[in-house]
């Protein structure tokens, strides 16, 4: 019997057991991190971040990324497995994000974990990184139970998923062109604020007074029946009001302009939201995402789905931001739906989609 076959047989035997433990690995971008997860609790969570050596920077170096990684991996599953108290033979199952992401972060991860799966003869499952967004609402909510709606907001991803199962995701909207998080991050370099934009927008717009004069931005595909986002236009606003107001010497109270913009983004997405409740009559909604670690935006979208009769689910904000125990509970998920072990030729692919 081959490695592939035994890897089959093993994982078939723990379809309907909630006790084993999996190891997994995120590396999609500039956080190295390595967890230990049995079922939806989580044991260990090891998080190296590269945020600090990426801010010279203004944003992600790829190829700093992938070689930090290269460097952190080894330290962060020795502190992970330390931490827990455990060894890798007591390991059932390895996991790791296989996309989407920077195609040089995600190999680091994914041929680590290949590489131990296979010395250990471990089943090794590949997870959608987008999955283990949502995984980590059964973390903080271990009851939860589709369907329900998830509004997804990252760096790189905004989009409005309907979840039927885990194995049935389908995208009602996403956005055309920057994702929420790109927005921030560009607008935060306009006013010359730190990366990560997102918490650097909001620290600078919580010092705005109530008494400044707001500013306007625009709101794309007014009066338009879907459930698409755009937030480049948004973006390209604040640069058109930060270069006229040079030009005529006028001062821009950057306080307000952050906390427009970041009203405008709150207002975006909270709207679509319910929305998709609406359309599809599903009232639970769960946020995830990086970008939903945004204080305004849990409070905007609080307030609404009281409004609306929507049951909401907020994972704390530890759990927002890229990390390896969403990825572990996505593949006890995934492994509970039926899926297969994936091959060893599994490649990373920086465009998966749900």
């Amino acid at each position: 019997m081959n490695y592939y076959q035994t890897s089959i047989k093993k994982l078939n035997s723990l379809r309907k057991q909630d006790d084993y433990l999996i190891l997994s690995i995120e590396s999609s971008c500039d956080e190295t991190a390595v967890a230990i997860t049995r079922g939806r609790t989580v044991l260990v969570d090891v998080i190296e971040s590269q945020i600090d050596i990426h801010k010279k920077y203004g944003g992600v170096v790829p190829e700093i990324a992938s070689r930090n990684h290269s460097i952190k991996i080894d330290s962060a599953l020795t502190k992970a497995l330390k931490s827990a108290n455990l060894k890798l033979s007591d390991i059932s199952v390895i996991a790791a994000t296989c996309g989407p992401g920077l195609l040089g972060a995600l190999l680091v991860g994914l041929c680590h974990a290949k590489a131990l799966a296979y010395a250990l003869k471990l089943p090794f499952v590949g997870i959608n990184h987008i999955k283990g967004h949502i995984a980590a609402n059964y973390i903080a909510n271990p009851s939860l139970q589709p369907p329900f709606l998830c509004l997804l907001v990252s760096g790189g991803h905004t989009e409005i998923l309907k979840v039927t199962s885990f194995s049935d995701i389908i995208c009602l909207g996403a956005t055309r062109d920057d994702a929420a998080g790109e927005a921030f991050d560009k607008v935060a370099r306009l006013l010359n604020l730190s990366y990560p934009g997102g918490p650097a927008i909001e620290k600078l717009a919580s010092s705005y007074d109530n008494k400044s004069p707001i500013y306007m931005l625009p709101h794309p595909f007014k009066n338009e029946k879907h459930l698409d986002f755009s937030f480049s236009g948004i973006k390209t606003a604040v640069f058109n009001l930060l270069t006229i107001a040079k030009n005529r010497g006028e001062t821009v109270n950057y306080s307000s302009l952050a906390n427009s913009f970041e009203n405008t983004i709150c207002e975006i997405l909270t709207k679509n939201a319910i929305a998709a409740s609406q359309l599809t009559g599903i009232k639970k909604i769960a946020l995830a995402g990086g970008v939903c670690a945004n204080s305004k935006l849990r409070l905007y979208m609080s307030k609404s789905c009281i409004n609306s009769n929507i049951e909401l689910f907020l994972p704390p904000k530890s759990l927002c931001t890229d990390n390896a125990s969403m990825i572990g509970v996505a593949a006890f998920e995934e492994i509970k739906s039926g899926t297969k072990p994936s091959d060893l030729e599994l490649d990373a692919d920086p465009s998966l989609e749900i």
